[in-house]
C-alpha cells in the first residue's frame, strides 16, 4: 500500500509542478505584454555626449526618437545636427528643453561618471519634483542592465528621457553611453516582444 500512495504524492507533485510552470509563464508572459501596443521612443535634448549617445543608439536600432532642444538647436558644439528630429523650444537656455523633456516622458534615464552636476543634476532634480522616475548609472561601474531593465519594465516605461554630461565634461562619454545604451535598448525592446526574431 505505501507505494501506491508514494505514487499517488509523486504524481500530486508533479501536476503541482506543473501548474506553477504555466502560471509563472502566464505572468511572464504578462509583464511582457503592453496592451497598448506603443513602441519604444527616446527623447533627449540632442546635446554632445550622453543625449546624442542616446539618439545614435535609438536610431541605429530603428526606435522612435524625439525631445526638445533650445531654441536654435543650440548645443556645445554648434547648431544639433538635422538628422535628429527634435523640436525647438521657446527659449535658448537648456534648463526649458531640459524640464520640457522630462515632463514629456515616463521616466528618465542619467548615465554619468561620478557626482552629478550642472543640468544632470537639474535633470535629476526636476524628474524628482515632477515625480517621474529616474534611475541614475554611473558608468565608472559596469552598468547592471538587468536592473535597469527591470526598472524600466516594472514602471511600464514606453517613453525614456536620455540624459547625462556633455562630452566635453566627460570626454569619451558619448562613445561609452551609445555601446551601453544600444545594448539596453535592444534588450528592452526583446524583453517587451520576445516573438521578435533575433
Amino acid at each position: 500500500m505505501t507505494s501506491f500512495v508514494d505514487k499517488l504524492k509523486l504524481k500530486e507533485k508533479a501536476e503541482e509542478d506543473l501548474y506553477f510552470a504555466r502560471r509563472d509563464r502566464e505572468l511572464i508572459g504578462a509583464m511582457h505584454h503592453h496592451s497598448d501596443g506603443e513602441p519604444i521612443r527616446i527623447l533627449s535634448g540632442g546635446q554632445t555626449g550622453v543625449d546624442r549617445a542616446a539618439l545614435d543608439a535609438a536610431l541605429a536600432l530603428g526606435l522612435a526618437v524625439g525631445g526638445w532642444c533650445p531654441s536654435g538647436r543650440r548645443a556645445e558644439d554648434g547648431c544639433i545636427p538635422d538628422r535628429y528630429p527634435l523640436t525647438e523650444s521657446r527659449s535658448r537656455d537648456y534648463a526649458e528643453r531640459t524640464q520640457w523633456n522630462v515632463r514629456d516622458s515616463d521616466a528618465t534615464l542619467i548615465l554619468c561618471r561620478g557626482a552629478l552636476g550642472g543640468g544632470t543634476k537639474l535633470t535629476a532634480d526636476l524628474a524628482r519634483r515632477l515625480g517621474r522616475p529616474l534611475c541614475v548609472r554611473d558608468l565608472e561601474r559596469p552598468l547592471d542592465e538587468e536592473g535597469v531593465l527591470a526598472w524600466l519594465l516594472t514602471n511600464r516605461i514606453r517613453t525614456l528621457n536620455c540624459a547625462g554630461p556633455r562630452e566635453s565634461g566627460a570626454a569619451g562619454i558619448q562613445a561609452q553611453a551609445f555601446d551601453v545604451l544600444r545594448a539596453l535598448f535592444a534588450a528592452w525592446g526583446e524583453r517587451l516582444d520576445p516573438s521578435a526574431p533575433d
